[in-house]
């Protein structure tokens, strides 16, 4: 049997909690994408050109110092990625997640929260920024994902 791991990013908790529902559902370990200065409310606006979130997604090749890397990826055969939809892209963070951990051989799964953004474009991006790996699905949710949610979006 696989082992899955269900890393994720969140600012606002709203990720972690999906998150969290689907490791319960499918089993999987959780591991959080943890940035060393952690974002306050200022950082988020994205109405402010010059707050924190705003820059980063503004530049490309922002790395946003993450705190661990996963000490045991070569246990997982799948690996979930999640996220907030940030300017219709992942948070810059996932990039040095990705990049940071070594996902070749995997099987990469791809889930958002968003109010209403699609997560296509955030997939498709990570899909040909990183045409290596093996990107599978993505999936927007809710804040109130069901286990039905999970069940028709992932076969493994």
């Amino acid at each position: 049997m696989s082992k899955i791991l269900v890393s994720y990013f969140s600012a606002s908790g709203v990720t972690r909690g999906v998150a969290s529902k689907i490791a319960e559902y499918i089993g999987g370990d959780l591991f959080q994408i943890e940035p060393v200065n952690k974002y306050t409310s200022e950082d988020l606006d994205w109405n402010n050109a010059n707050s924190r979130s705003s820059i980063e997604m503004n530049n490309p090749s922002s790395r946003p110092v993450v705190r661990s890397k996963v000490s045991n990826l070569n246990d997982y055969d799948t690996v979930l990625i999640g996220f907030p939809v940030w300017w219709d892209l992942a948070p810059t963070i996932i990039n040095t997640f990705i990049e940071e951990n070594n996902l070749e051989n995997k099987k990469i799964y791809v889930f958002a929260t968003s109010g209403g953004s699609s997560v296509i474009n955030s997939f498709n991006t990570l899909k040909n920024t990183y045409s290596n790996l093996s990107f599978v699905s993505a999936r927007r949710f809710a804040s109130n994902v069901s286990d039905n949610d999970i069940k028709d979006w992932l076969d493994i």
